[in-house]
């Protein structure tokens, strides 16, 4: 379907509910129905229709930095002329791959692989790369922190008191992860007990699941299963996502950013650019590109004053890269697809 023809097929209070929940998958409706301004048996209602018909979907997320589960490695792949769709399918089913997007300028996919460690990501790049014969050139960025994370992303279609209402006490009020991250960043990544990893295992599939619905699943005590999922919510590990295409909430451009950053100015210019209201996600790297980052704007002709206004500011800035989003194939695990 058209983005025109996307945006039209949902109104205004499917967009705050939709805004609302990105704020936090997980809020109850009660919260949900007095951001919106409907009832909470209305606002309900949009959302399972927005969820059945493959627009919307709340997922739980792992938060990497704060694990010991894994690392992200970004990769720009270059696919042979014409086998573009072909390769982004084929990562898109790897159960090694987090995200996959076609794109246009310098690279024709970007993928996002996670991996326990350097053995599993050898593995993944060298020995078992998907496509291998249909592409022509890879460049590994390895993200080593997040600044900010696309769960913290506010649409902006809500009034900033809505964040500190309906976000996690953990959770920053004003959508801006920086300054907390600068308290705790050197904390030694944390372990999770079988029962975290369970439940963050079934909430990948659905972040709204009931504690009660979630106890029978995993056969546990449903105050275990509670008191379990408020240690991952408080400590940072466990957020809440709602996937969803960004042309549904008014941004019509979406993009990844590849900067080269003096490093002594790398940790000042990722604070700054994490908290531009584009920034869904922003981490530092190592590479060519040390700082790379997924945004939204509103129109593509918006990026003219985005790259001079914005990119063109940050302090200790070498170079910058940008790639156009065509289609997004996975995201956060979860392949991209919806229903007319």
């Amino acid at each position: 379907m058209p983005q025109e023809a996307l945006a039209d097929s949902i109104d205004e209070l499917d967009r705050r509910v939709i805004a609302a929940l990105q704020l936090n998958g997980r809020a109850p409706w009660s919260a949900v129905a007095r951001w919106v301004g409907a009832s909470e048996t209305t606002a309900q209602r949009r959302y399972t229709a927005l969820r059945e018909r493959g627009l919307l979907r709340v997922i739980g997320t792992l938060e990497l930095d704060r694990t010991r589960e894994g690392s992200s490695m970004l990769v720009r792949v270059q696919a042979r002329p014409g086998r573009g769709l072909e390769v982004a399918d084929r990562f898109a089913a790897s159960p090694d791959v987090r995200f996959v997007a076609v794109v246009t300028g310098s690279a024709d996919l970007i993928v996002d692989f996670v991996a326990r460690d350097n053995e599993e990501m050898m593995r993944m790049l060298f020995t078992d790369l998907p496509a291998a014969d249909l592409i022509t050139s890879t460049e590994a960025v390895p993200v080593i922190r997040a600044f900010t994370s696309a769960a913290m992303w506010d649409t902006g279609l809500l009034p900033p008191a809505a964040a500190a209402d309906l976000r996690p006490a953990s959770s920053s009020a004003s959508c801006d992860r920086t300054d907390r991250d600068r308290t705790d960043r050197d904390r030694a990544p944390q372990a999770l007990t079988p029962l975290e990893q369970e439940i963050i295992t079934a909430l990948r599939e659905d972040g709204r699941t009931q504690i009660s619905v979630l106890a029978r699943r995993l056969d546990r005590a449903e105050s275990s299963v509670a008191r379990a999922l408020d240690r991952l919510i408080s400590r940072g590990i466990l957020q809440f996502r709602t996937l969803v295409e960004p042309s549904l909430l008014g941004y019509d451009a979406e993009f990844m950013v590849w900067l080269s950053i003096k490093p002594d100015q790398l940790d000042v210019a990722g604070r700054q650019l994490a908290r531009h209201p584009g920034t869904k996600f922003l981490g530092a790297a190592t590479g060519r590109f040390n700082l790379a980052g997924h945004m939204v704007l509103p129109r593509r002709a918006d990026l003219l004053h985005y790259t001079s206004d914005v990119i063109g500011t940050l302090p200790g800035l070498i170079a910058s890269d940008v790639t156009l989003h065509l289609v997004t194939m996975k995201y956060s695990w979860h392949r991209m697809g919806r229903t007319t």
